[in-house]
């Protein structure tokens, strides 16, 4: 088995591609989980990134240490990408990270002129603890221990389910605390729960996993719904024409009412809830098990193994039921498509709509070897116009004398339009974070220390908004 890299981020902010992480870690560790190697970085936070103050005061960060930390951001991001670079070849795991500390890496790199798909590419394979817990629990419900919320469901939570399994976590809400007791959570799933770990294991590659799940008869995997997570056995029926995914049958259903319906009364059925025709996202880390696994449910436990095979037998052999459902698949997504190509689209928000041309790719390190002095004239030389605003706004960051003055106060101002926008807007803004900080001052009005915090947040965004209210 490939080493595992386990790695967390705090952020300013809960958005992806507007925030900015400020604290990174990671450790490297063997198929034991023997510790080989670490990384740890706090840095400052970019001018004109205006952060959230709840996700400040639940990383426990202080303007202080965000105005006098050693290191810049693009210095943090290019320490880490070396680090990780260093670890190829590595299954990197986070907690919630497929989701949340992915993007944001993939965003963070994209934006610093480096390539998004580190922890996915170069012989690296990703997971995700938080979902794999969740399926361990499911599976084997004595395997972890899990408080329970007023709806009696399961709380998976990293920091109320370590000191539920005595794992120490006095550092919840740090990256490092976090990828410390992220670990300890997987030796103890890898332990009371090996079955599930080691199927985990399997789809950890978006190839492997969507092979697996087209080459298995049938098998069983799990969705979240409402705080709970519900089992499913399906088999494959094809692979979605626009986005790739496998598409599979809820064998709970009878294949044979669906093989007779004209294609609009298939199309109504496949609209309605709940699904027969899932999604599996293979790219995201689903964890297959055996279809016996099933069984151990009552929806599927009543039809038994035998109905579900004989199920499972007439979809595969259908080729005609699974051309039928591409075509109603593809209709949909080229609908949707038409709606998204009318939205605005940012370059912060734009990684997924197109890759930068490969002349680029191999401008990107020169950019990064380059002295400041030398950056903007290596930014002409990108052909992606984001590639371009993207290199202009590092420069602006880490060396704004190095910008021509007309780009610099080019840049300035654009930045000082977005924050004291009044607008609805995509990224955060000043207008918003001051009403932020009135809603907590009410919440937390009994709560002396985290006013303080308050106090200290509101007196840094007095002084953002100082410095950029002066353009004109």
């Amino acid at each position: 088995m490939s080493n595992l890299v386990f790695y967390d981020f705090e952020t300013c902010s809960s958005n992806v591609s507007y925030g900015q992480i400020i604290q990174a870690a990671a450790v490297l560790v063997n198929d034991n989980f023997q510790e080989l190697d670490r990384y740890e970085g706090r840095c400052k936070l970019n001018p004109g990134i205006v952060p959230e103050a709840m996700a400040l005061l639940v990383n426990k960060t202080t303007p202080k240490m965000l105005k006098e930390t050693n290191l810049s951001h693009y210095q943090m991001i290019r320490q880490l990408v070396e680090k990780f670079k260093q670890w190829k070849n590595s299954t990197f795991i986070g907690y919630n990270s497929i989701n949340f500390d992915e993007e944001f890496l993939r965003r963070t790199l994209f934006k610093n002129l480096e390539y998004p798909y580190l922890t996915n590419t170069n012989g690296n394979e990703r997971g995700d603890l938080f979902s794999l817990a969740r399926a361990c629990h499911l599976y084997y419900p004595n395997c972890i221990k899990t408080p329970i919320s007023d709806k009696n469901n399961p709380i998976f939570k990293l920091e109320k389910l370590a000191p539920m399994n005595d794992i120490k976590h006095d550092e919840a809400h740090s990256a490092m605390g976090d990828v410390l007791a992220t670990i300890e959570i997987a030796k103890l799933l890898s332990k009371k729960a090996p079955n599930v770990w080691k199927a985990s294991l399997m789809t950890t590659n978006k190839d492997k996993s969507f092979q697996l799940i087209k080459d298995e008869e049938l098998f069983c995997t799990d969705f979240f719904y409402y705080g709970k997570s519900v089992p499913f056995v399906l088999t494959f029926v094809c692979q979605h024409p626009q986005w790739g995914y496998p598409m599979c049958f809820d064998l709970k259903a009878d294949p044979s009412y669906y093989f007779n319906l004209s294609t609009q009364q298939l199309k109504k059925e496949l609209d309605k809830k709940p699904k027969v025709i899932r999604t599996i996202k293979h790219k995201k880390h689903p964890i297959i098990m055996n279809p016996s696994y099933g069984m151990n449910f009552d929806s599927y436990k009543q039809l038994g193994i035998k109905k579900l095979k004989q199920r499972a037998k007439l979809i595969r052999e259908n080729k005609e039921f699974a051309k039928r459902v591409a075509m109603i698949l593809d209709d949909a997504a080229r609908e949707k498509q038409e709606l998204d190509s009318q939205l605005d689209i940012y370059a912060e928000e734009s990684i997924y709509t197109k890759f930068p041309p490969s002349e680029d790719n191999r401008t990107m390190p020169e950019f990064h070897k380059a002295d400041w002095k030398d950056k903007f004239s290596i930014l002409q030389k990108f052909k992606d116009e984001r590639m371009q605003y993207f290199g202009k706004k590092i420069l602006y960051e880490e060396s704004p004398q190095s910008l021509p003055e007309d780009v610099y106060k080019a840049v300035h101002k654009e930045i000082a339009s977005r924050i004291l926008s009044t607008n609805e807007e995509k990224w955060n803004t000043i207008p918003r974070t001051y009403n932020e900080i009135d809603t907590l001052r009410n919440k937390f009005k009994e709560d002396k220390k985290k006013l303080k915090a308050l106090e200290d947040i509101n007196s840094y965004i007095e002084e953002m908004e100082k410095i950029y209210e002066k353009v004109s």
